[in-house]
């Protein structure tokens, strides 16, 4: 079950993947594999921001839909960076 209302396929995706990477995370605690999570989470993010800045452009959303999209892209970008800074941190942990 995806843990967000998704808006495309690109974004049910992106739920579906991270949320499959949040279940395996609990089973695994070593540097390696948060490092794997992080990256995955980083680019799942990553992907929706794509698909928000599609639907931010997209002249056929309505304005409110439009603006929604683009702050969700926001959250998203600051999502992109928070997992980008831990999975280097991680990768960092794992090679000492």
């Amino acid at each position: 079950m995806a843990s967000s209302t998704a808006t495309s396929t690109t974004e049910s995706i992106a739920n579906t993947v991270s949320d499959a990477v949040n279940f395996e995370f609990l089973s695994f605690h070593s540097a390696p594999s948060r490092h794997v999570s992080e990256t995955v989470q980083q680019y799942t993010a990553g992907a929706s921001k794509e698909a928000n800045k599609d639907a931010a452009k997209d002249s056929n959303n309505s304005l409110g839909e439009r603006a929604s999209a683009g702050i969700d892209a926001l959250g998203d970008k600051a999502k992109e960076s928070k997992h980008d800074a831990k999975a280097s941190g991680y990768r960092e942990s794992a090679q000492h």
